[in-house]
């Protein structure tokens, strides 16, 4: 399915988007698709696992539901994301970035205020990016998020647990969702992608702490692929929540989707934003800094096995000048003769390299 999408995306004259008569066409991809449907209001709440897309959409909502949430976990079933996107009026070029695993985190208006000047309905397309641990490396998942008055569908390629305690709270009687309208929920839903980057974060200050350790301790050769991982960890990082910033101050201006309650709640949410920001931009530069360490710490080891290389060569100099003089062939050598003449000659040795040692050592080269 990407293959053909971003094969199709890339032809030049191209036309933009995808129309929902298109949808169908598009190569259906692996796995399985499970939707959820949430209706509530501050008195009640039903959740529904829907198995049938055509007949659950063309019964109409219970009377007393204040807001609907369909979640889709799974963009293989092109069936299913054609009948909601015709459903709910999604704009075609919403559609084409819903479907891409990398658009860059962002918020775009479709229709206009009131449904006039345009043949779409007013609403509002968010994507944001959950961050996860996965095979010890961080790896991103786009999340979707259409904005409507009364409705919320969110879509996503995999299963995301970030959102349990969403459900959770809708399932808790007189909880702030509840007594909110869609805006709200879709401000929730921001506010639990965010808050899932802290803990990976705080993973981040670790490791970049034990790296530091490991380099000044006993730096090996291997040390450096790990400051690189973690240098692309926090790009990773850094690319999806640094739009982040752009998509919350998007939502805290007037918009009939948004309501003035979400828009006060949407500065806490900014403030955590810009905070993430300020991390990660720490761990940067920690992780610039761990560079420099690798390799001072590289070239002291170095040093330290020249100089004792050095100081070896040194020493065994005049020990090698005089056994080279005692062992020449002369015919005429008077210690030749003389029965104390090796003992000597060792202790010579012993005492040179003695002094040799202790000049090193005196003088702060050893």
């Amino acid at each position: 399915m990407w293959k053909y999408f971003n094969h199709a995306q890339n032809v030049p004259g191209a036309a933009p988007g995808i129309e929902h008569e298109e949808i169908a066409d598009l190569p259906r991809g692996a796995g399985q698709v499970h939707i959820r449907c949430i209706d509530y209001c501050p008195e009640q709440v039903l959740v529904q696992e829907i198995h049938d897309l055509e007949a659950f959409l063309a019964r109409h909502r219970p009377e007393w539901t204040a807001v609907r949430w369909i979640n889709v976990d799974g963009l293989s079933d092109t069936r299913a994301i054609q009948v909601l996107a015709t459903k709910y009026d999604l704009h075609p070029l919403a559609i084409e970035d819903m479907l891409q695993k990398t658009q860059r985190p962002k918020v775009e208006a479709y229709g206009s205020e009131g449904g006039e000047g345009s043949e779409f309905t007013a609403r509002l397309f968010i994507v944001a990016h959950d961050i996860q641990h996965r095979d010890g490396r961080l790896q991103h998942e786009q999340m979707s998020i259409f904005l409507g008055h009364k409705t919320v569908l969110t879509f996503q390629a995999n299963p995301t647990k970030e959102w349990d305690s969403i459900r959770q709270r809708l399932e808790a009687k007189g909880s702030r969702l509840r007594n909110n309208d869609a805006s709200f929920l879709a401000y929730s839903l921001l506010d639990a992608i965010v808050d899932s980057f802290f803990p990976i974060l705080e993973v981040c200050s670790e490791r970049a702490e034990e790296l530091e350790s490991l380099i000044l301790g006993n730096p090996q050769p291997d040390f450096i692929g790990q400051i690189h991982q973690f240098k692309r960890d926090l790009l990773l990082l850094r690319w999806v929540v640094w739009p982040m910033r752009e998509v919350v101050t998007f939502l805290q201006r007037e918009h009939e989707c948004v309501s003035e309650t979400t828009r006060i709640y949407l500065r806490d949410l900014y403030d955590h934003v810009v905070h993430i920001i300020d991390l990660i931009e720490t761990d940067r530069e920690i992780a610039s800094d761990l560079i420099s360490i690798y390799m001072s710490a590289i070239s002291n080891r170095m040093n330290e096995v020249m100089k004792t290389l050095t100081l070896i060569s040194t020493i065994f100099i005049p020990l090698t000048f005089l056994a080279g003089v005692y062992g020449m062939n002369f015919h005429y050598l008077p210690e030749l003769g003389l029965t104390w003449a090796y003992p000597a000659f060792w202790v010579v040795c012993l005492i040179i390299a003695g002094l040799m040692t202790w000049m090193f050592r005196h003088r702060h080269w050893l």
